[in-house]
């Protein structure tokens, strides 16, 4: 049958469909927990979350499923703090924040302090899978994780990011196509010298690495992911389609952006965050796209936007938030997670068939 690969034999589930571990708020634990429960495996990004905040999350997500889940975590990276481009930036978007009432710039959290807090977690609640996103643990952080039987998932979005995490031991690889919607994974170039396609992306990943391959950017139905298993993937990774499920915890404005919107509505953007990310077009980005050369990096970037967002997602206003979306919006669906996970066995069923017969 299609659904047993290497990829299901690795995470001990009945299907290779994982959940993306969108960060920021989307993966609740109900959300990851009726993913395990219909047999893919649930993410939670835990990017933003505190150490104490994950163990709740963990705790909450294990009253709602005794099936296998992921975490997924941020490799802590080089953040440069020009201070002028701060000075600037803070400048540019004063207008911003006096139209919503804002206080004056609040400082910037550090959360890669967070990294090594949370791999201590992970270990202690025996998390059974990890994903890691914007680069690859050291060797010592990889061996305590494999002594602890922690299988591991590490994201690439070129041939050779792929090469560095199968010379890691990382166990699966996420080949991430520039279609994908939010931050892409990329660590060894900037992101804009990544942006290559799923279609192209996975064959080329697949004939450079013998580890199993996960295939996620733009894939949001039973066609994406037939076609990601003609390209020699193992699974697939699907997060936009799972960001308009009832149980999402995306905001019903985020929702229902998406679902308005079409697939020439997405466009990449620094402006939000400081790192290249694929959201819907609009008015922030589109008045702030003349700042792209002052914007300061991740994560100092996303602090500074942070109550910018908040305050626009309060005054029901999408103009000023972060619509992280990828390129397959117009097959977005209001479901539960549980009714999606059944239409994708079901219509992935229907297309090999219909191969079949051709």
């Amino acid at each position: 049958m299609w659904y047993e690969t290497a990829v299901s034999r690795i995470l001990n589930i009945s299907y290779p469909i994982i959940q993306a571990p969108m960060a920021g708020g989307p993966t609740r634990p109900g959300l990851v927990a009726a993913i395990s429960n219909s047999g893919g495996l649930g993410s939670f990004g835990a990017g933003y979350t505190s150490p104490d905040k994950l163990r709740l999350e963990i705790h909450a997500t294990r009253k709602l499923t005794d099936k296998r889940f992921a975490v997924n975590v941020f490799v802590p990276e080089t953040v440069i703090r020009d201070q002028d481009k701060i000075k600037k930036i803070i400048k540019a978007m004063k207008p911003y924040r006096d139209r919503f009432g804002l206080d004056e710039q609040a400082a910037s959290e550090d959360i890669n302090l967070y990294f090594h807090a949370q791999i201590k977690v992970i270990i202690e609640e025996k998390v059974p899978v990890v994903s890691f996103t914007f680069g690859i643990p050291d060797g010592e952080i990889l061996d305590m994780l494999r002594s602890e039987n922690i299988k591991t998932i590490g994201t690439a979005t070129t041939v050779d990011e792929a090469i560095e995490l199968e010379k890691k031991g990382v166990e699966l690889i996420v080949a991430q196509g520039s279609e994908a919607g939010g931050h892409r994974g990329s660590f060894q170039k900037d992101p804009e010298h990544s942006l290559v396609g799923t279609m192209a992306l996975i064959p080329q990943v697949v004939d450079n690495v013998k580890t199993p391959v996960v295939a996620a950017g733009g894939i949001m139905d039973g066609r994406g992911i037939v076609a990601s298993f003609a390209l020699g993937a193992s699974g697939v990774q699907l997060g936009t389609a799972f960001l308009t499920c009832i149980e999402s915890g995306a905001s019903d404005l985020h929702k229902e952006a998406i679902i308005k919107s079409n697939e020439s509505d997405t466009r990449l953007t620094r402006m939000f965050s400081g790192k290249l990310a694929r959201g819907i077009n609009n008015r922030f980005i589109e008045e702030m796209e003349q700042y792209k050369d002052i914007v300061p990096d991740y994560p100092i970037q996303n602090a500074f936007t942070r109550d910018i967002r908040k305050a626009s997602a309060e005054s029901k206003d999408t103009d000023y938030m972060s619509l992280w979306a990828g390129q397959g919006v117009r097959l977005s669906r209001s479901l539960p997670a549980a009714e999606l996970m059944s239409i994708l066995v079901d219509q992935t069923d229907e297309m090999i068939n219909k191969i079949k017969d051709w």
